[in-house]
């Protein structure tokens, strides 16, 4: 086999990885699997055969459950010796990161096949056919497992997947994270001792990481990498860790000159309200940006955000600026370096003489020790980050991560009160926090504030005062609650939304309130409009996250020019419902729900839960409420699981919620009924709750009943292949193209498929039936020997319906997106049309493999809902082509 692409890839002056190697002739087949931090963590899968490493990229890793089918992108082939390769690649070469070897052994096929030329023989036929079934032998992983090509995926797109036997498990292998060979993790090999000296001397380490950077211009006007809140601290040998300052976020743009500008995360500047910091920064005569944290310290060293927003002079306290980061540095950009190697950096090169400028120390512990000692010495709390994450300009990214130790939160402030009988100027601040675009109300805080902070405070509130509230809701700023029953009586004055402020809390009531809150400071670094509910987010949701990037499948090479910004890493939407708790009530929309009898497989032969299913439409809601919203929903219900009798269920009128959104109906009898409406995730998730495996919307909304949004070709087979109903959708297409038509298709999720032509609801439900009888009309006659008209099942002689009759008030068919109660858990998946050909299957697309799916093709179906078609248009369009 060529190593070719393996060779393009690599400059063997600047990387030691190997260049060939051959196996033995006989003996026992290998494989590896290395784990490989790149662009992205992965793994990489390769086994011995034909004379290389056949190689595969999994994101997640490999696992040890059967439930779990992970994609694995094959890569170029790799040379034999590559299976004992660990170290660091050179950041800037092809898949520059740290490797280790994270497994090796032996494999064979599943076929009992003796000798090792008859099994690559054997194994090459399953590679070229698409499925791979082999045994392996390694020290982490054993037992049987499967490489499956998915024409789901791309081109190169596989599912590693782990049979059921002896060493099938749910616990997660990749836990065990150290090298099978040197004992090492990939941060201990990123940072072991050979790495960083070289002769005794540190300074043959800095230099070769100056040479790193990339030619660029100061990059005044960026804005910081910022942390993502996480709920707990954890334990991570790969992560590092920091004290989380109470001041302001602050960045410094340093020239030779002594230009220096000191700017906030907002690039509001700060030279002169914190001028001891600035006028330093000016002696440092040096081309630098760094990035840190402003604040006053008490003599124990413990910063007080109040303290500092009150700073005005040097006799207010101790005023010091904590650097952590390296932005750039004599002419060149370094934010693409791994973290480690920019604090290094940062260590040789910042000025150290004066104490009011200091280097953030680094604290390579346990998370949970050094989160017990910053709450034992007060501080804020601790920041934690990827060692080897990169800087990340203009983002959030939960490559750093913050743990506080009490709750906090910037607020706007809309308003004050003032108490009857009080001499103050005021008595509490009414507070606000944007969600969705709208301000909303979340309380008052009335501690924390002393007469001299009241002063200057209504100084800045005079000149915004207003005659109306700025909530969408006026809040009753009189209200009791079971902690003051009987209130004073306030007046409320009521201020543009323009000032921020921070408080601490105690917690949040289950309408959004800050319960117990006291006022920190006013907040001058951020904009109003960016002040939104910051929740904590589950630190194992991030930590451990087992989601590939939302953009990339498998490793790529970094883009390490100046300038370049590298997104923050995506987790995606996380599951709704814990693994655990057979009952569990959740709050969606402000509606409570309750989901009960979690385990029950509603597809058993999958090992499917209703668990699973909540999870699936919970993940995908941003993906399928285009289609449900505003449309009449038929209820088809399996509350048994997929093998139980389903029924439908129209009417909802006394047992949907009392917040549900319907649509009225009269039947012909005269009796007033309801539909549900499909408008929100709570809507989504109670139709889930009543046993809705599938999701079956109008074609029209409640607001054009009458007049569908599009029109749809429904290929219904009886004894028909597959690939014959690829064959004739492929027919529907091109009729439509001639017609100058656009057409979306999707996989019914059953048998058939089903071809999309957007209306744009202009036409009545008559004259879309019409349009789609023209049309298959037209195919059945280019393929009457396994297509048919009839309607009626026995006249159709085991061919394919062409359904032209479900464009018909009130018929529906299962939603894009949807799951179906079908064996094999499958989705009703909209496709790019180019993937619509002989081979594809019904089980390319899944539970399993929908959401990773989305994730790279983004809502294919889009245009559906888009612009519809001339109708007229198309008509004399078809009369000119077909006759």
């Amino acid at each position: 086999m060529s190593l070719k692409k393996y060779n393009e890839k690599r400059d063997f002056n600047k990387t030691t990885e190997p260049k060939a190697g051959k196996p033995a002739a006989s003996g026992k087949l290998q494989f590896v699997i290395q784990k490989h931090d790149a662009s992205r963590l992965h793994y990489d899968f390769r086994l011995e055969m034909g004379g290389v490493l056949k190689s595969w990229a999994v994101p997640k890793g490999p696992s040890t459950d059967p439930k779990n089918k992970r994609l694995a992108m094959m890569v170029e082939d790799h040379p034999f010796d590559y299976k004992s390769f660990e170290g660091i690649i050179p950041q800037g070469e092809y898949g520059g990161g740290t490797v280790i070897v994270w497994d090796e052994g032996t494999y064979e096929p599943i076929e009992q096949i003796k000798g090792k030329k008859a099994q690559e023989k054997h194994l090459l036929h399953q590679l070229h056919t698409g499925s791979l079934k082999i045994v392996l032998h390694g020290q982490k992983l054993k037992g049987e497992y499967a490489l499956v090509k998915t024409h789901g995926m791309g081109e190169n797109g596989w599912l590693l997947i782990k049979h059921k036997d002896e060493y099938a498990s749910t616990a997660d292998i990749t836990k065990k994270d150290k090298s099978v060979l040197s004992e090492k993790t990939i941060a201990q090999m990123e940072n072991s001792s050979e790495k960083v000296w070289k002769n005794g001397h540190e300074e043959d380490l800095i230099k070769p990481l100056l040479k790193k950077g990339k030619k660029a211009k100061i990059p005044i006007g960026m804005k910081p990498m910022l942390a993502t809140l996480v709920n707990e601290p954890f334990d991570d040998p790969e992560w590092i860790y920091e004290v989380k300052w109470d001041g302001y976020r602050a960045l410094g743009f340093c020239k030779k000159n002594g230009d220096v500008q000191l700017l906030s995360r907002n690039n509001k500047q700060f030279n002169e309200k914190f001028y001891p910091i600035f006028e330093l920064l000016q002696s440092w005569k040096m081309d630098i940006v760094v990035d840190g944290e402003i604040l006053v310290i008490n003599d124990k060293g413990v910063s007080k955000f109040g303290d500092l927003q009150n700073w005005r002079s040097e006799a207010d306290g101790e005023l010091v600026y904590y650097v952590f980061d390296l932005i750039w540095f004599d002419g060149k950009d370094y934010t693409q370096l791994p973290l480690m190697e920019r604090q290094k950096i940062l260590a040789a090169v910042l000025p150290q003489n004066d104490d009011r400028i200091r280097l953030s120390k680094v604290f390579e512990a346990k998370g949970t020790e050094f989160f017990e000692a910053a709450t034992k010495m007060g501080l804020e709390g601790i920041i934690a980050k990827k060692a080897n994450s990169l800087y990340a300009k203009n983002a959030r990214s939960a490559e750093w991560l913050k743990i506080k130790v009490n709750q906090r939160q910037e607020v706007v402030i809309a308003g004050f009160t003032k108490n009857e009988g009080t001499s103050k100027k005021f008595s509490s601040l009414l507070l606000g926090i944007y969600e969705n675009g709208n301000l909303q109300y979340v309380g008052k805080v009335g501690t924390g504030f002393n007469d001299k902070a009241q002063r200057e405070m209504m100084a800045q509130f005079e000149p915004l005062i207003i005659n109306k509230s700025p909530f969408p809701e006026v809040p009753d700023v009189n209200k009791p609650s079971r902690f003051r029953p009987n209130p004073p009586k306030a007046k409320a004055t009521w201020l543009k939304p323009e000032l921020v402020c921070e408080v601490s809390f105690a917690e949040v009531t289950s309408d959004g309130v800050f319960r117990h809150p006291s006022f920190e400071g006013m907040r001058t670094d951020k904009k109003a409009k960016d002040v939104l509910r910051e929740a904590p987010v589950e630190t194992k949701a991030i930590v451990e996250s087992e989601l590939p990037d939302e953009h990339e499948t498998q490793p790529v090479q970094k883009d390490r020019h100046a300038g370049a910004i590298r997104p923050p890493k995506a987790t995606g939407r996380k599951t709704l419902l814990n693994p655990k708790d057979e009952t569990q009530v959740r709050k969606i929309n402000g509606h409570e729900l309750k989901f009960t009898h979690l385990s029950k497989l509603y597809w058993p032969e999958d090992k499917v839960s209703k668990r699973d299913m909540f999870n699936y439409y919970y993940q995908v809601a941003g993906y399928i409420l285009p289609y449900l919203k505003d449309r009449p929903m038929s209820l088809n219900r399996f509350p048994g699981g997929i093998h139980s009798k389903g029924f439908y269920q129209k009417d909802v009128k006394g047992k949907a919620p009392d917040w549900a959104e319907t649509f009225p109906y009269t039947t012909g009898d005269g009796e007033e009924k309801e539909y549900l409406l499909g408008n929100n995730e709570a809507a989504l998730l109670w139709m889930a709750s009543l046993g809705c495996i599938e999701m079956n919307p109008w074609f029209s909304r409640r607001q054009s009943p009458d007049n569908p949004d599009y029109c749809v070709i429904d290929l219904d087979p009886d004894k028909n292949t597959f690939d014959q109903v690829i064959e004739v959708a492929r027919m529907v297409k091109e009729v439509l193209d001639q017609m100058g038509v656009p057409c979306y298709v999707k996989t019914s999720g059953s048998t058939g498929m089903h071809v999309y032509i957007p209306l744009g609801a202009k036409y009545t439900y008559d004259q879309s039936q019409m349009f789609a009888k023209i049309i298959v009309n037209l195919v059945h006659q280019q393929v009457p020997e396994f297509t048919s008209l009839e309607r009626m099942v026995d006249s159709r002689k085991g061919k394919m319906y062409l359904d032209f009759l479900q464009n018909r008030p009130g018929a529906t068919i299962a939603g894009p997106y949807s799951l179906r109660p079908k064996p094999g858990a499958t989705v009703s998946m909209p496709l790019d049309w180019d993937e619509v050909k002989p081979g594809m299957k019904m089980m390319d697309f899944t539970i399993f493999n929908a959401l990773d799916r989305l994730k790279e093709t983004g809502d294919l179906f889009k245009g559906v809902l888009g612009k519809g078609i001339d109708l007229t248009k198309a008509i004399n369009k078809a009369k000119a082509v077909f006759g």
